[in-house]
């Protein structure tokens, strides 16, 4: 049987494809590799595809234990606030996608607001520490970020795709919109739930401003804070006279944390991403 012939446009979306693959895979080697890559050698001849295998900045990231209670941290904060995040988004957006007379209208309201206002920093510092005595707590991180209002109503969209005769079928044996809600709605909704949780997992992870304003404790420092931190130092001791001919090495660190930072949750894309694409074009199409 001979082979089926590939059609132009086939051939230039492979192509396409490719080059976009290539855009994306060849600078993020070249973050891992310079991070294995000496400092001398990077301060002569630039980055490379290929290390010469160097783990001094990996050996000062990991030495005693600031780094790993930063991954313990941001761990918490990433999962306790992914889950609380897509419970209260969850349960937000079935709300206003089923029409309760006297309730989804006005949900709907405090929902869109936040995307087109903000309260300002000052009040928000004044209500985590002062009101919700909340400084040091890893759930000062967690509550401001908890809902995102894009994220309501893109779960709302899918779940008004969801066929109503199933639900009326539900209420006919008797089911509430408790029942029908866990049930029935969530299990038919693992793409969006993955598509949400893997947003608010990337946001909570990167996200080091919040523990800034409201943690002081180095000890609950998250993984971005810490790196951040880092950063900042090396850069501003970089510029001391007397510190100019230290060996610290200034971009094979940079580049190594930066590879620390990224590693988990670029860990976590592959679990979500049978999911990924169906959930996403939610809202897109009836159907």
């Amino acid at each position: 049987m001979s082979g089926r012939k590939l059609e132009p446009f086939t051939v230039s979306s492979i192509i396409g494809v490719g080059l976009a693959v290539l855009a994306c895979a060849v600078p993020f080697w070249m973050i891992i590799s310079g991070s294995f890559t000496s400092e001398s050698v990077l301060a002569t001849t630039g980055y490379s595809l290929f290390p010469d295998f160097d783990l001094t900045a990996y050996k000062m990231i990991f030495t005693g234990p600031a780094v790993l209670d930063a991954y313990l941290a941001s761990v918490f904060i990433t999962v306790v606030g992914t889950a609380l995040s897509l419970a209260v988004t969850s349960g937000l957006s079935w709300v206003i996608a089923r029409r309760v007379p006297g309730i989804s209208r006005p949900l709907t309201v405090f929902s869109y607001l936040p995307m087109l206002f903000s309260g300002g920093l000052v009040p928000l510092y004044l209500l985590v520490t002062q009101y919700l005595h909340l400084q040091n707590s890893y759930f000062s991180v967690i509550l401001p970020l908890l809902v995102m209002p894009f994220l309501v109503f893109v779960q709302v969209s899918a779940f008004r795709q969801l066929p109503e005769s199933i639900f009326e079928s539900a209420k006919i044996d008797g089911a509430g919109e408790l029942r029908m809600f866990f049930t029935i709605a969530l299990p038919l909704s693992k793409p969006i739930l993955a598509v949400v949780g893997l947003f608010y997992a990337v946001h909570y992870w990167n996200d080091w401003f919040m523990a800034l304003l409201f943690i002081d404790d180095v000890h609950k420092f998250p993984l971005p804070l810490v790196l951040q931190n880092l950063i900042s130092n090396i850069s501003f001791t970089q510029m001391l006279p007397q510190l100019a001919e230290t060996a610290t090495p200034v971009y094979q660190l940079r580049l190594a944390l930066t590879t620390v930072a990224i590693g988990p949750i670029l860990l976590a894309y592959p679990f979500a991403q049978r999911y990924f694409v169906k959930g996403i074009t939610l809202g897109a199409t009836k159907g």
